[in-house]
């Protein structure tokens, strides 16, 4: 009897059965079409991987309780594998859903199989193809005492940093997939602010790819070592095999996406949680896909004189890696608030000490400064805002004339930063203790009555403008 089941055999689920197998696991799989199925056996060298091509032998083969492992597009998808299934399930059994599942559908599954006393589990998986294979950072959300019949397996194929795996229990319903979500929220910030790095040193300091890349290597040596770091140095090596130029410069420039980034924001505009950085990652790509119509503009619309006065380089490099540590930063902030202000506010206890522990191995968003996410949130469970940390506001206060500098410098140059720009707007709007809000208050109140506090008395007023 097999130990684990895995439905949909993509490059993902066909890594992560092949992971469990590696792990001692005796897997079962099986594929809507039998062609994956095929493609997986031929990749078998021993592992204790057997296929299945009907659901019903599928299910029969597996030990009770029944572990069910979903590596299935996100949607309609999904819902049509479960009702195939529950037919053929015990109370007892459980279905753990692998895939970038939206928290909320992942919530109403969870009561409808609750309710035939099944189990089910939302599992957000980080780390690409490499990791599923190797070990990605798993965020495993459901019942506790569900998570525990599936955590020796979970536990087993995450990453392992420090001899700790980057699986932990996250919280009730859909928690771990939110908390997926919102970490490709911060994927989406994370990259731009990497690319507009890229921009300033090539259009502004006129750096070659090559000396880029270089200066990436050396960045990933210091603080800002991270794995979007260290593929960005590998990607600005690449050659075109065609015509011996970059890569990067072949690759077209419209950039895709896949929805959970604009979930992201989406949630947080829903809720009332500032994560404009991360919106504006998300926009960047929105207009990047515009390509026809930029180039259009391009022969229409003006910029500044592009015979801007030379920057000492090695001066401008240091600015610029200052400002790319600090827009980062800002960007984990709003994503790790975002986690804090949700778990208030649906009652979810998020582990954020042991989530920022998680993301250090496995997935995308990897970076050493996580131990110190986690440090800040050892030292205080309620920190409001990662700013404010003791470590991070020491950094920000020291780096912040970095990112001014870039910032202002690029714009005067007719860079767009969209993520650059809304990180220092999100510093100085955090660090602003009043603001002229009040003017904002005013006007409302003039136009539609909707009052207003004042500053010095307790209470609701309305003036009759």
């Amino acid at each position: 009897m097999h130990t684990i089941g895995v439905i949909g055999l993509g490059v993902m689920g066909s890594n992560l059965a092949l992971n469990m197998a590696n792990n001692g696991e005796q897997v079962a799989v099986y594929n809507y079409t039998r062609d994956l199925t095929d493609q997986l056996v031929q990749k078998l060298e021993g592992q204790s991987i057997t296929p299945y091509y009907e659901i019903e032998a599928f299910v029969q083969s597996l030990k009770t309780p029944r572990k069910i492992f979903l590596m299935v597009t996100a949607g309609k998808a999904i819902d049509s594998v479960i009702s195939t299934l529950v037919p053929h399930l015990e109370e007892g059994d459980i279905i753990m859903d692998g895939g970038n599942s939206h928290h909320e559908d992942t919530e109403r599954r969870y009561d409808e199989l609750k309710s035939k006393g099944i189990g089910y589990l939302g599992i957000g998986i980080s780390g690409g193809a490499v990791g599923a294979l190797t070990g990605p950072s798993i965020m495993p959300g459901g019942d506790k005492e569900v998570y525990d019949k599936a955590a020796p397996i979970l536990t087993k194929i995450a990453a392992q940093v420090d001899g700790e795996s980057c699986c932990v229990y996250i919280g009730p319903k859909g928690a771990g997939h939110f908390v997926k979500m919102v970490h490709n929220g911060i994927e989406y910030a994370d990259m731009q602010l990497i690319t507009e790095a890229y921009t300033f040193l090539r259009e502004r300091l006129g750096l070659s790819v090559e000396e880029i890349a270089d200066t990436f290597d050396t960045w990933n040596q210091g603080e800002l070592k991270s794995y979007l770091i260290e593929i960005t140095a590998e990607i600005l090596r690449k050659k075109d095999d065609r015509t011996d130029l970059p890569l990067v410069d072949v690759i077209l420039d419209k950039a895709g996406q896949k929805g959970t980034g604009k979930w992201t924001s989406i949630q947080a505009i829903d809720n009332g949680i500032p994560t404009s950085i991360i919106t504006e990652s998300l926009f960047a790509r929105y207009i990047s896909s515009l390509k026809e119509e930029r180039t259009k503009a391009e022969k229409i619309l003006a910029g500044p004189d592009k015979n801007q006065p030379q920057l000492d380089k090695n001066v401008w490099i240091d600015y610029v890696r200052q400002a790319l540590y600090m827009g980062k930063v800002c960007a984990y902030a709003q994503g790790f608030t975002q986690y804090k202000m949700t778990s208030e506010l649906y009652g979810w206890n998020l582990p954020l000490k042991d989530i920022a522990l998680i993301f250090r191995g496995g997935c995308i968003i990897r970076a050493n400064f996580l131990n110190v996410i986690s440090e800040a949130y050892q030292e205080q469970p309620n920190l409001p805002n990662l700013l404010i940390s003791p470590y991070f506001a020491e950094k920000v206060i020291d780096y912040q004339n970095g990112l001014r500098k870039v910032v202002c410098e690029g714009i005067q140059a007719g860079i767009s930063f969209p993520c650059l720009g809304a990180s220092l707007t999100y510093y100085d709007s955090y660090r602003t203790g009043t603001s002229h809000a009040s003017l904002l208050q005013a006007q409302r109140d003039y136009f539609g009555a909707h009052t207003y506090e004042r500053r010095d008395l307790e209470g609701i007023f309305h003036t009759n403008w």
